[in-house]
C-alpha cells in the first residue's frame, strides 16, 4: 500500500547546520570555542613531544591552522613525520568534577603550504581572523603556517559519551562555522 502522507523536501545546507545530531554540534562547538590546542609530535628517534598551541579554523579546506616558528622542534618533527596529534579540551573550573571535561583526540596529517600561494594567504586570513593581535608575528622570517587535516579522532562529550569520528564528519564540522 503506498503511503500518500506528503514528504518534506531535504533542509538546505544552512538548515541542515542548525539541525545536527546532538554529538556533532557539541563537537562543532568545542572545536570553533577553544583556541589552544595540545599539539603531539614525535622526534627522529620516535619519542614523543607535545606542544601548546594556538590554533584557528579555515573553513574553506576544513583544517586547523597554526603558525609555527622554524626554529620550534615541533615544526621540523612535522616536516619530516607530517601525522600528529591534537588535543583539543575544555578547561577546568575551580570546583567542578574533571572527569567529565569535553574533549577530542584528533589525529591530523600536517602541510605547509607555499610562501605566496593561494593556500598560505587563506591560513593568513584564517588566523589573522581569530587572533588579530598576532598579525604583526605573520611577517617574521622564521614563522610558517602549517595547516592539519583530521584524518579521524575521538570526541568525549562528557562522562560516559565517548565516541569516535571519521574524517568525514570532521571536515563538516570544520566547515559548518562557529555556532
Amino acid at each position: 500500500m503506498a503511503d500518500d502522507r506528503p514528504t518534506e523536501p531535504p533542509p538546505s545546507p544552512a538548515a541542515a547546520a542548525t539541525h545536527l545530531p546532538r554529538q556533532t554540534a557539541l563537537l562543532r562547538d568545542l572545536l570553533h570555542r577553544r583556541r589552544v590546542a595540545a599539539l603531539a609530535t614525535r622526534d627522529a628517534a620516535g619519542d614523543p613531544a607535545v606542544s601548546q598551541v594556538p590554533y584557528a579554523i579555515d573553513s574553506s579546506s576544513a583544517t586547523l591552522v597554526v603558525h609555527l616558528s622554524a626554529l620550534s622542534a615541533h615544526t621540523a618533527q612535522l616536516a619530516a613525520a607530517p601525522r600528529a596529534a591534537l588535543l583539543i579540551g575544555e578547561g577546568e573550573v575551580a570546583g567542578e568534577p574533571v572527569h567529565a571535561l569535553a574533549r577530542a583526540s584528533l589525529t591530523v596529517d600536517a602541510d605547509t603550504p607555499e610562501p605566496g600561494s593561494a593556500d598560505e594567504a587563506a591560513a593568513r586570513a584564517a588566523y589573522t581572523a581569530r587572533f588579530p593581535e598576532a598579525a604583526f608575528m605573520t611577517g617574521l622570517g622564521d614563522f610558517r603556517f602549517v595547516r592539519l587535516r583530521p584524518v579521524a579522532g575521538r570526541h568525549i562529550a562528557g562522562f560516559g559519551a565517548a565516541r569516535a569520528v571519521d574524517a568525514d564528519e570532521l571536515a563538516r564540522v570544520l566547515r559548518d562555522g562557529p555556532p
